[in-house]
C-alpha cells in the first residue's frame, strides 16, 4: 500500500512540477557549463546500488571529493546552486527514483556506497536502515540538520531506526507535512 501511494504521489508531483523542473534545468544550462543533472550512486534497500539524480548545483571543475570535505564548498556553487540547495529544489529529480522503485517519498536518506561502507563498519546496527527503501525525506531529515560527522550519523541512525520500527500511515503523513515546515524553517544543530 505504501509503495502504491508513493508511486501515485510521485507521478502526480512529476505532472504538477514538470514545467518548473524544465525551467530549473534550463536555468542551470544557461548559467553554467555542464549538464543540468548530477547522477550519484547510492545504496538502497538490501544494499542494492542505484543511480540518483539531482539538479547540478556545483561547477563542473569542483574537486571530486565529498562536499563537506571542501574547505569552502560555497565557492564552487553555480549561480543558482545556492538557491536550489537552500530550497531543496535540487532534490526534485529524485521523484524519478520513486517511479522506478529505487526510493520511496519517505524513508532513510540513501548514502553513497563509500560513505555507507565506512559508517557500516564504524556504527553498530547501521546496516538495519537498509531494510526499507530510502526516501527523499524522512524522520531523520526533519528532526536533525544536515551533518557530516560520525556523531551526526549515529544521531540520524537513531531517528531512522525509530521510523522503521514505528512505521504508521499517520507518521508518514506527519513527516510529509513536517517536511514542508523544515523547508521553511530548517532545524539547527544542538
Amino acid at each position: 500500500m505504501k509503495r502504491l501511494c508513493d508511486y501515485i504521489t510521485a507521478l502526480c508531483l512529476m505532472i504538477v512540477l514538470g514545467i518548473p523542473v524544465v525551467i530549473i534545468a534550463a536555468l542551470i544550462k544557461l548559467t553554467s557549463k555542464g549538464p543540468a543533472f548530477y547522477w550519484s550512486e547510492r545504496v538502497g534497500k538490501n544494499n542494492t546500488i542505484f543511480k540518483m539524480p539531482k539538479f547540478r548545483t556545483m561547477r563542473i571543475d569542483t574537486p571530486a571529493v565529498a562536499t563537506h570535505l571542501l574547505s569552502n564548498p560555497d565557492q564552487y556553487l553555480t549561480p543558482i546552486g545556492k538557491f536550489l540547495r537552500k530550497s531543496s529544489l535540487d532534490e526534485l529529480p529524485q521523484l524519478f527514483n520513486v517511479l522506478l522503485g529505487d526510493m520511496n517519498i519517505v524513508g532513510p536518506r540513501p548514502e553513497q556506497p563509500r560513505i555507507f561502507q565506512q559508517l557500516r563498519s564504524e556504527i553498530a546496527h547501521y546496516h538495519h536502515r537498509q531494510r526499507v527503501l530510502p526516501g527523499i525525506t524522512g524522520w531523520a531529515q526533519i528532526n536533525y540538520p544536515y551533518g557530516a560527522s560520525k556523531t551526526d550519523a549515529v544521531r540520524k541512525l537513531e531517528y531512522d531506526l525509530y521510523y522503521i520500527k514505528n512505521f504508521s500511515l499517520l507518521r508518514e503523513i506527519s513527516i510529509l507535512f513536517q517536511t514542508l515546515r523544515v523547508l521553511i524553517w530548517p532545524p539547527r544543530a544542538d
